[in-house]
């Protein structure tokens, strides 16, 4: 069997790579990148795979069982025709099965729904594509918030619009493994997954901050105009208008889902506080 991986040298596909390398040769997996240089490190061979451009999944696919299809971040009217020229791609080629990294969250809402919207879009092109088909919807990357510590610990605080609303939050590498998994057993096909940790607050986020890092951090709750505001100036009003519907979304519980990770992976998603301890300063 031989698989692709598309966006390879994203996070997200270069952490589903890395474990597909723990069940497979190197041999047998192909990673699609836009920037084929910025894939070279991942030790498998890297093809051209532009979103906007067919024919480089085209000519990528020619010997490909199974695809990797890892969600774009353009917009969400360029995003669905960009994940058609995948799917469209996989077929003419005669790939057998197509694996799709959706998201959690309601279509409608607030200003994140879109972008959920347009990956329900692709769901239904991918689950009426004629190949073989398995979906996750991912929940939210906790990644980024351990990134942003210094930010926090320089502000005192972890200040969004979330506010009593519960997560359910991931890690990329157990995305890598779940994925890994259903790309690599045939009981997942036509299945779609909930692909997330047990929901956490914004507090019990901050109480793990504290407590793995000895830190005094403390929650404070704004509103959704007064976060889009503060992220909007900080990233700009496209990703700023995206953050504060997303954490709109944890407020009114579009976040929080019954997780079926153990379906797809064939054991439980990590625990918070064991993900916290592998954090922990050591000595």
């Amino acid at each position: 069997m031989k698989v692709a991986v598309t966006a390879a040298s994203g996070k997200l596909g270069a952490a589903i790579v890395k474990k597909l390398l723990e069940m497979l040769p190197a041999e047998q997996v192909v990673g699609c990148a836009r920037n084929i240089e910025k894939a070279q490190s991942l030790g498998i061979e890297v093809r051209a795979g532009d979103y906007n451009n067919k024919s480089h999944f085209t000519a990528a696919f020619t010997d490909i069982d199974a695809v990797m299809l890892v969600s774009g971040m353009d917009t969400p009217e360029n995003r669905i025709g960009q994940h058609r020229n995948v799917i469209q791609a996989a077929r003419e080629a005669g790939v057998k099965k197509i694996i799709y990294t959706s998201i959690i969250g309601e279509t409608i809402g607030t200003s994140f729904s879109p972008i959920v919207a347009g990956n329900r879009q692709t769901e239904d092109d991918i689950s009426n594509s004629g190949m073989h088909w398995s979906i996750g919807r991912n929940g939210l990357y906790i990644e980024p918030d351990v990134e942003y510590l210094e930010h926090y610990i320089k502000a005192g605080n972890i200040s969004n619009c979330a506010g009593e609303g519960k997560c359910s939050y991931t890690t990329r590498s157990e995305l890598g493994y779940a994925y890994s998994m259903m790309l690599l057993g045939d009981e997942h096909n036509g299945k779609t997954y909930n692909l997330a940790g047990e929901p956490i607050n914004q507090q019990q986020l901050t109480d793990f901050f504290n407590s793995t890092f000895g830190l005094n951090l403390v929650y404070e709750p704004l509103s959704v105009e007064e976060y889009k505001e503060q992220r909007t100036a900080e990233r700009g009003e496209f990703l700023g208008n995206i953050i504060a519907g997303i954490y709109a979304s944890i407020s009114n519980g579009s976040f929080a889902v019954s997780s079926d990770f153990a379906k797809a992976a064939g054991r439980k998603h990590i625990s918070w506080e064991e993900y916290f301890r592998q954090l922990a300063p050591k000595g």
